[in-house]
């Protein structure tokens, strides 16, 4: 499970303020965010069992995050890995509209999968389990293993912690974003939804900030892009539900966003 929450092109200084967090197994081997060192461009953690990712940023502003759908039992052998979709949107070269496009041709290929992609101006939401790609409207957003804006607790919860603050500050901290993504609360039992896993998982599974035996948050993202095209990228790294690592990186987009 995992969720991104997101304000787009609301805030009189910040056309996009991405919360997210990554919920993975403990085991699978992952490297913190960087500039990878075979696409220097590409600011994003990876998944160094596939070398895909699953949020990133380009020094030219193309953006892209992706989440996977939950469906319980679905069989993903012989699936191309969903971390390649981040990779390859990343390194294209042509529109966001030309990539959706062909992913949706292709979009079988994959397990399920839940992609916003773009550029300030031209954010869009593809999903491979419902029709057609959607222009995203201005506004609070939210998505985490199911499709944008399905009402389940921790997405409705995390919309409205994102918007009441941003709403009352024109300068946002990264610390007071990061709060939107700690939230360790299980939803209330009547408000669970059902996605196929027994009670007591779905319970854990329910709150913002997940921390399991074997499997819990990973990392947080807070990402920033000002109306100067200035970006802000600040990971935080856990283990096992404890903070180890924080970085930040802060660029200038190198090209006009339209």
């Amino acid at each position: 499970m995992c969720l991104i929450t997101f304000h787009y092109n609301e805030h009189p200084n910040y056309p996009l303020i991405v919360v997210a967090n990554r919920d993975e197994f403990y085991e699978r081997p992952t490297a913190q965010a960087h500039f990878w060192e075979d696409n220097p461009a590409i600011l994003a953690g990876r998944d160094l069992s596939r070398l895909g990712t699953w949020l990133g940023i380009t020094k030219a502003g193309r953006f892209a995050a992706l989440t996977n759908y939950r469906e319980p039992g679905e069989e993903s052998i012989n699936k191309k890995s969903r971390g390649d979709i981040i990779r390859n949107f990343l390194t294209a070269d042509g529109t966001t509209s030309e990539f959706m496009e062909m992913l949706e041709k292709t979009k079988d290929q994959y397990a399920g999968f839940n992609l916003i992609a773009g550029r300030l101006g031209e954010l869009v939401y593809f999903s491979n389990r419902q029709d057609g790609i959607s222009q995203i409207s201005a506004g609070t957003h939210g998505l985490s293993n199911h499709l944008l804006n399905t009402p389940w607790p921790k997405v409705v919860k995390g919309k409205t912690q994102l918007r009441k603050y941003v709403l009352q500050q024109e300068e946002l901290e990264t610390d007071s974003l990061f709060k939107v993504l700690s939230d360790e609360t299980p939803a209330p039992d009547e408000e669970l939804p059902n996605t196929g896993v027994e009670l007591e998982l779905e319970r854990q599974l329910s709150s913002q900030f997940i921390k399991l035996p074997h499997y819990g948050t990973r990392s947080s993202t807070v990402l920033l892009i000002d109306s100067h095209q200035s970006v802000t990228f600040v990971e935080r790294t856990y283990v096992k539900g404890s903070q180890v690592d924080e970085r930040k990186f802060q660029f200038q987009v190198m090209e006009k966003i339209c």
